[in-house]
């Protein structure tokens, strides 16, 4: 398997695996958090499709590394799985340590 397509998945498992089993931050539940990662994988889309357009690229990807499966505007598809993972990523730990804060000290 393609080395960025293997990171990408181990990224999200990774993060998805934190979230439920370590932080328990409850952010896949809420609807804040889906519409907030719809509106970044959005502006993604338009800032990604710029960069890796196929007719005119600013970013080039060595074909080997990934699976070369391209959607929307030449975009490739891992781009959205690591874009996943980095944005749960901030908004787990910013929900837990909202979490935290909210407790009090223990």
């Amino acid at each position: 398997m393609p080395e960025y397509t293997l990171m990408t998945i181990a990224g999200m498992l990774v993060i998805i695996g934190l979230e439920l089993f370590v932080f328990r931050s409850g952010i896949f539940s809420r609807a804040k958090y889906w519409a907030a990662l719809t509106i970044c994988l959005a502006f993604q889309c338009l800032v990604d499709g710029w960069l890796t357009k196929l007719s005119d690229p600013i970013v080039i990807y060595n074909p080997s590394q990934f699976l070369n499966l391209r959607f929307p505007w030449d975009i490739p598809i891992e781009d959205f799985g690591f874009g996943f993972a980095m944005i749960t990523a901030v908004l787990m730990l910013w929900q837990w340590q909202l979490n935290r804060s909210q407790k009090g000290p223990e």
